[in-house]
């Protein structure tokens, strides 16, 4: 994975092309955070659709530019949907992001992921430390759908399911890690103050998503939407806050007002490292 050397540059065009292309992003999702899910696609410049019932997410996902899983809730009738829409994305090369949230801590959501993993091919897989150890099969410490615990070989494990699935994937967490098949980086940016509202990690989902439906790469579009929505954060915490909630508008207006040609003068060096 040569991105180590990415330039301020290539992330304003990344953001550009985004806000240009304004794709159409179809989200099969958990209603906890759908409003920030759905908001935060718009504000990278996407078009949220959030169709989720047997038929209309198949419908609504072969008219998409990208697809977003997420498995924060997993009825019977959802599922299904899941199923439905990631099975019409792959006829129509639409690429397919699987947010695993909470897996590793219920049988259920593994018996769900494992069916997904199964019937559809995914471009890129989001998950905390907990959930991606979880779906490589080594010890994971889930609790609810928060990551708990130290995972000191997070690099190795993330590529270990690229590998496995073939996807690009995110490792979110205090940093994160994007790997695929050949390589791993870790991207050092965010604020804590992330992690003090629920619904960061299907945002990030979100924006991976997103990015997927205007990039042609992958790859491309896991790092630097992940390096974004990181920025943005600490733009967030800049900006005037009392707390969590006052945070968590902000964090929207710093997606909104996130601008191409002033990230293109953003200093990224030693953002961004590659671990293996």
């Amino acid at each position: 994975m040569n991105v180590t050397d990415i330039a301020a540059a290539d992330l304003a065009d990344s953001v550009r092309t985004v806000r240009e292309t304004e794709p159409l992003v179809q989200h099969v999702t958990n209603t906890v955070t759908i409003d920030d899910v759905a908001n935060l696609t718009l504000h990278w410049g996407g078009l949220p659709v959030m169709a989720d019932s047997f038929g209309d997410a198949g419908e609504m996902t072969a008219a998409a530019r990208a697809l977003v899983i997420n498995i924060g809730q997993v009825p019977d009738d959802r599922v299904e949907a899941m199923h439905e829409a990631g099975r019409k994305a792959n006829e129509r090369d639409v690429p397919v992001v699987l947010d695993p949230v909470g897996l590793g801590s219920t049988p259920s959501r593994e018996a769900v992921t494992e069916s997904l993993l199964e019937a559809v091919d995914f471009a890129a897989i989001k998950g905390n430390y907990g959930e991606i150890s979880a779906l490589a099969g080594v010890e994971a410490n889930v609790e609810g759908v928060e990551s708990i615990g130290d995972y000191e070989e997070i690099e190795e494990t993330a590529r270990s399911v690229a590998d496995s699935t073939g996807a690009v994937v995110v490792a979110s967490g205090v940093e994160d890690v994007v790997a695929d098949a050949d390589g791993a980086v870790r991207i050092t940016d965010g604020h804590e103050m992330l992690g003090e509202i629920v619904g960061t990690g299907c945002m990030l989902g979100a924006t991976v998503g997103t990015f997927a439906g205007a990039l042609e790469d992958p790859r491309e579009a896991a790092v630097h939407g992940t390096l974004a929505f990181g920025l943005a954060g600490e733009r967030a915490a800049e900006m005037p806050h009392e707390g969590p909630a006052s945070f968590r508008t902000n964090f929207h207006d710093a997606v909104a007002g996130f601008d191409p040609d002033e990230a293109a003068q953003l200093d990224l060096a030693g953002r961004i490292e590659r671990v293996d």
